[in-house]
């Protein structure tokens, strides 16, 4: 779409005029930063506001937008006070006093995602959910490239939604496709788009610090099927099958049961379905885990949705190594296997990488629980772990929680819980770092801690 064309649907659907509308940019971290890019392109009037006294990008920022007004070391009343709009980053909350109070006074709340769904005139994939999502979207990014389709990835991960379209503009090839991961924090401030194809993967405790229950945090989450794409469903988790509206194209994934796409045997051997065709074994996917199957399902049906095809999809699986911090083996020391699975910020990352095990293992866990209720941890663990090494913030909670249906140890840092493990493991086992808590107690973000757990493993064996 031309700038033009992209304004008139502004002006359309948000009352949103360049010269003549005051944005007010809330939050100047990757996504601020991508919306003050576009809304300096299209030639809108704006400013931006930040609570921290020296956001992380406001070098780059001042190099390339000297002359925008910016308001940082608190949220200034005044920049709100003149807002018309409101384009607020998910990492801030739309509890803040500043936002709450512009909003009563009729300043309307934009998302970078509006922004995005305004500007795009082709097939948009949209992946949100509790697990998984960061898996499926870079899995069904890879089955774009293999079907030869030029396909746009990011969103919540990697690459921001506006600097996707940037990227475009300057490419010799342009987009014929869009997939994007989508966070509740964007869900919830975001009500223009309309994906071709969308799926909540699961849904189970997490940001219960941000959303006042799980209801609610459930109900953002399924704001992605507003529109009339095909709706994805995973069957295997009943508040998602609840979603489903029986007026809208929808394709049905499990790992449990017969869906469109589903598992099946022949042979003794476990395949790949889609209805009644077997697509490939499962043992050919270089991912480990039940989990990792039901991400393969959800991307095989995203992409069918679109039009992808299979054999495409089926070798861009067989190729799929996984990602960084996500079930990545580590090491093999004197026969123990180390994973690190260190972007399980919740409890349902960290029970869908236990149960994908056969063997007990030594899981590592801890941090910052985020409001989340420990004791749902205690089935998998009593199943699947051997013991647990704990750490962080909320390491007492665990242990609380478990209440002594295993051995409990704690470890004041991610080097001590390594070699606490190491003591625990036996030959043959697996020792597992899934900590179904956030890492910013302690680390930068979830990757550096995973980054300090592979150092830490890695002087295992030295």
């Amino acid at each position: 779409m031309d700038n033009a064309a992209i304004t008139a649907l502004l002006k359309k659907t948000f009352a949103l005029v360049p010269k003549s509308s005051k944005v007010l940019v809330v939050g100047l971290g990757k996504t601020g930063l991508s919306a003050a890019r576009y809304l300096q392109k299209l030639g809108f009037d704006f400013a931006i506001t930040d609570s921290r006294d020296k956001p992380p990008l406001i070098d780059e920022f001042f190099q390339q937008m000297p002359d925008v007004p910016v308001f940082t070391g608190g949220f200034d009343e005044a920049a709100f006070r003149v807002a018309t709009h409101l384009i607020v980053s998910p990492g801030v909350s739309l509890d803040e006093k500043s936002i709450i109070k512009a909003s009563a006074n009729g300043s309307r709340i934009i998302s970078d995602i509006d922004l995005f769904a305004c500007s795009v005139d082709v097939p948009v994939i949209a992946i949100t959910g509790s697990n998984g999502k960061s898996t499926v979207t870079t899995m069904l990014g890879e089955m774009a490239k293999a079907a030869g389709r030029q396909a746009g990835v990011g969103g919540n991960l990697g690459t921001p939604a506006l600097d996707l379209l940037e990227l475009d503009a300057n490419s010799s090839e342009r987009k014929e496709l869009y997939i994007l991961e989508l966070s509740s924090f964007q869900m919830e401030r975001t009500s223009a788009l309309n994906a071709t194809a969308a799926t909540v993967l699961n849904i189970s405790p997490d940001h219960l610090d941000r959303h006042a229950n799980m209801a609610e945090y459930a109900e953002e989450k399924k704001g992605i099927f507003k529109g009339n794409g095909v709706m994805v469903i995973n069957i295997d988790d009943p508040v998602v099958q609840a979603m489903q509206k029986a007026d809208r194209n929808t394709l049905t994934f499990s790992i449990k049961t017969n869906a469109d796409f589903h598992l099946a045997h022949k042979a003794n051997v476990e395949y790949l379905m889609h209805q009644e065709n077997y697509l490939m074994p499962v043992a050919e996917l270089p991912l480990e885990g039940k989990h990792n199957a039901a991400n393969a399902l959800a991307a095989l049906a995203l992409g069918a949705a679109v039009e992808l095809d299979e054999q495409a999809m089926c070798n861009a699986l067989r190729k799929f190594k996984g990602l960084e911090h996500r079930m990545q083996h580590v090491a093999e020391i004197r026969g123990v296997i180390w994973v690190n699975d260190s972007k399980a910020t919740n409890i349902g990352a960290c029970v869908a990488a236990l149960q994908g095990y056969e063997r007990k293992v030594v899981l590592i866990a801890g941090g910052d629980a985020k409001g989340a209720d420990m004791n749902d941890l205690i089935p998998a663990i009593k199943e699947k772990a051997k013991s647990v090494v704990v750490m962080g913030k909320d390491a007492g909670l665990i242990k609380q929680a478990l209440n002594g249906c295993v051995p409990v140890f704690f470890a004041e840092n991610i080097t001590q819980a390594v070699q606490i493990a190491a003591a625990l493991a036996d030959p043959g086992e697996s020792v597992l770092l899934s900590p179904a808590c956030a890492s910013l107690d302690q680390f930068r973000n979830y990757q550096d801690r995973g980054n300090k757990f592979i150092q830490a493993v890695l002087g295992l064996a030295l």
